[in-house]
């Protein structure tokens, strides 16, 4: 399957999951669910993947962890903040860098229409 038929299912998926709760839900409630519906759609989902940096031939743990892996090729960084800060968008673009993937989402459910919390990073470039 390719990346933007897996960001596709990820978008209705969040948006199912916005149109339940709303804004104004803990991140970790968003990405539970999240998690549930993509399964359910029939992706492979993995959640909080520890993501060693590989430097000099050897994994060294940073201490980052990626909300949600989906197919080993989409990349989900799931907020419920008041507002996209840079920093997000940088932790998006370092998990990509780090695994080789191109394609990834941050997701804002903190927002009254989805849509204005969704960001796409596609090999490190923010789509706004």
């Amino acid at each position: 399957m390719h990346e933007n038929e897996i960001a596709s299912g990820v978008v209705e998926a969040a948006f199912r999951v916005h149109r339940h709760f709303g804004p104004g839900l803990l991140e970790s409630v968003y990405e539970t669910c999240l998690e549930f519906e993509l399964k359910d759609m029939g992706f492979d989902v993995r959640r909080q993947v520890h993501l060693p940096v590989q430097y000099r031939g050897m994994q060294l743990d940073a201490g980052y962890k990626l909300d949600l892996w989906v197919n080993g090729r989409v990349m989900i960084e799931v907020k419920a903040a008041q507002e996209i800060h840079p920093v997000f968008k940088m932790q998006l673009k370092t998990y990509l860098k780090l695994t080789d993937n191109r394609l990834g989402l941050l997701i804002n459910f903190n927002t009254p229409l989805l849509k204005d919390g969704i960001r796409r990073v596609v090999n490190g470039l923010i789509e706004e």
